[in-house]
């Protein structure tokens, strides 16, 4: 039984590790260590909560709208936006942590953003989006110009210090605002790899994030990083997975191997959420309109020709991999503009399905999902 044991587990471990030409890049670096390099499913675990499914899209957050700007989301059958607001580094491993108000802790100068990230656009667009039945996931997120914010890690004890409390400061005014908008749920954190291991200042985060907001609670980790060395997802309500997996290194594959791509992506998540107890929501998810589009999603500059067609594809497999799957409870689609009528289009190769195919086929398997009732 052991050895039958260890045998599956190499095969899935095999099945989900990426070539090492796929797994370099520009500003994402992929871990080499095995997504299968676990602790054995904790005693007791809960099952994973039970939520309709999340079909979701990752809305834009740029210059003013109004409400009539979400109306395309109903013909999609989306029920869920995220919303994310900045915060800005300087540096991977500068501590002082600053967004559209100004620096989290001291009220230094401010800086100006898109209105669509601001507490102005966003409470805007959350009202616009209750109205139409649609929830929504305030999703912060820090950024650097200096290099993926998987990255972020402090020098010392001093500045790893000063970070978690400007980080602190940073999530707990979302918190406040994310209450007060009534979102229904809040990522604590996105993509923060370097920092998670600090389980500790993590889990005294989270629990000061409770007492400020009392929706659903999600961490959105990188696919290939911190989404396996994150200890605390048993303070959090979903496990949130920035699922950029690569599927096929073929340009133009087919749907039936798309689809079987996702097969070792879907045992680790099996795993993991096995493990924790906890359902599975893919947080951000997209494709570029390039016949490369499956063998790098993650790349901003992913080389390739355009085709429509492979985009759409990418679609197809994804709603025929995870809308009947038993740990994967929803989606949010990476992007949606709000502009629609200049979003996306035939001759567009970036990763808006807005206006191609690939849009028929989002509203095509959320109505399909919206119908079973799941």
């Amino acid at each position: 039984m052991a050895a039958l044991l260890i045998t599956l587990l190499g095969a899935v471990a095999g099945a989900i590790l990426v070539p090492q030409e796929l797994a370099r890049r520009d500003a994402q670096p992929i871990p080499t260590h095995s997504p299968m390099h676990r602790k054995p499913p904790r005693a007791g675990a809960a099952a994973a909560q039970q939520i309709p499914f999340v079909r979701g899209v990752c809305w834009e957050g740029a210059g003013k709208i109004d409400s009539t700007d979400l109306d395309p989301l109903l013909r999609i059958r989306a029920n869920w936006i995220s919303q994310t607001p900045f915060g800005w580094q300087r540096g991977l491993d500068t501590p002082e942590i600053r967004s559209a108000h100004g620096a989290s802790g001291d009220g230094a100068r401010r800086h100006h953003g898109f209105w669509g990230e601001s507490d102005e656009g966003i409470v805007a667009t959350t009202r616009w989006a209750h109205a139409r039945g649609i929830r929504v996931l305030l999703k912060p997120h820090i950024w650097t110009r200096s290099g993926w914010s998987g990255s972020i890690a402090m020098k010392n004890e001093q500045d790893w210090a000063q970070w978690f409390a400007e980080y602190r400061a940073f999530i707990l005014r979302y918190a406040d605002l994310a209450e007060r908008s009534g979102a229904e749920a809040l990522a604590v954190g996105t993509e923060l790899g370097g920092t998670t291991k600090r389980d500790r200042e993590w889990r005294s985060i989270i629990a000061d994030v409770r007492r400020h907001y009392r929706g659903t609670l999600v961490y959105c980790a990188n696919w290939a990083e911190d989404l396996h060395h994150t200890q605390f997802w048993d303070a959090l309500d979903w496990i949130g997975v920035q699922a950029y997996y690569p599927l096929s290194d073929q340009p133009g594959p087919t749907t039936e191997m798309l689809v079987h791509g996702w097969d070792g992506p879907l045992a680790d998540l099996e795993t993991i959420a096995r493990i924790w107890g906890k359902p599975v929501v893919l947080t951000e998810i997209g494709y570029h309109s390039l016949d490369t589009a499956a063998s790098r999603p993650w790349e901003w500059d992913l080389p390739g020709s355009l085709s429509m067609e492979t985009q759409a594809r990418c679609y197809e497999a994804l709603f025929q991999a995870v809308s009947d799957h038993p740990v994967v409870h929803g989606v949010f689609i990476w992007k949606w503009h709000a502009d629609y009528a200049r979003a996306g289009g035939p001759g567009d190769t970036e990763y808006s399905p807005q206006r191609k195919l690939a849009e028929a086929v989002l509203a095509r398997g959320y109505t399909a999902i919206e119908k079973r009732g799941i």
